[in-house]
């Protein structure tokens, strides 16, 4: 197993939670080198910290990705470790891990962690973070086999969280809010590639449906490309259409929460 970790939760970075989830790792394997993909997902948003982890496994190395964003934390969700494309993924079985999953050519296999000889000797029901994902995902990195963590179950029970919406009709791209950043951009589950089959190119205008409303926005390359206060579409660094306000909050002004219908078409 790769010595790599990477670490994405809801934890933020006022208190000292990411810090000991990195301090029982260093007892545990000293030799691993941890990435922190991020600790700022809006508390308890799932469906953030998956399309995170999924956007950012193209550029990890392979190793043992730790996602732990749990709105029930404390309940009887199970914790459990997947295998997928030569990777591990370790989290909540509440889909957070789902759409990284999928990404990484889908699970090959999956366990629910009960060795409790791998967590530390005493588990708090409101940190298993730190006292029992990160022990686990360290002793992988020793040199434990996934199936020491505890038994198999079956792929197809693990939780899923409904893939994102997009189809082409009518001369339209109809999609959703896939995650609104804490800029305000909304990420559409729309693609750049989607648009260009619909015969929009950079320097065009969209026709943006929310809804009843209708706004018109311009395409660009970026969203500097327009005046501060101004509204633009572009594709973003995943490839996907995001809605911005140059200097502002898209999200906001559009009042588009994650999940939202959205319809886009060639502007006149």
């Amino acid at each position: 197993m790769s010595s790599v970790i990477t670490l994405l939760t809801d934890y933020g970075l006022e208190d000292g939670f990411v810090a000991a989830c990195h301090g029982v790792i260093a007892g545990i394997a000293p030799q691993a080198r941890i990435i922190d993909v991020g600790h700022l997902v809006p508390a308890g948003d799932v469906r953030r910290g998956a399309a995170i982890l999924a956007q950012t496994l193209p550029y990890l190395p392979a190793g043992v990705h730790l996602a732990v964003v749990d709105p029930a934390v404390g309940g009887n969700r199970r914790p459990v470790a997947v295998e997928a494309g030569g990777r591990v993924f370790l989290g909540p079985d509440n889909g957070i891990l789902s759409w990284a999953v999928r990404a990484a050519g889908g699970a090959d296999a999956a366990y629910e962690l009960t060795n409790t000889d791998l967590f530390l000797e005493s588990v708090s029901p409101t940190f298993p973070g730190r006292d029992l994902f990160a022990p686990v995902a360290a002793h992988l990195c020793t040199g434990r086999a996934v199936a020491d963590v505890g038994p198999p179950m079956p792929v197809n029970r693990l939780v899923t969280l409904p893939a994102p919406t997009c189809r082409l009709r009518d001369g339209a791209a109809e999609g959703e809010v896939l995650s609104v950043d804490r800029h305000g951009n909304v990420q559409l589950s729309i693609t750049g590639t989607d648009l260009a089959e619909l015969g929009v190119r950079l320097g065009d205008t969209l026709a943006v449906w929310l809804g009843r409303r209708q706004v018109t926005v311009p395409f660009r390359e970026t969203f500097t490309a327009v005046p501060p206060g101004d509204l633009v579409a572009f594709a973003d660094s995943a490839g996907l259409v995001a809605l911005a306000i140059n200097a502002g909050d898209a999200a906001d002004r559009l009042g588009l929460p994650p999940g939202a219908h959205v319809r886009l078409s060639p502007g006149r």
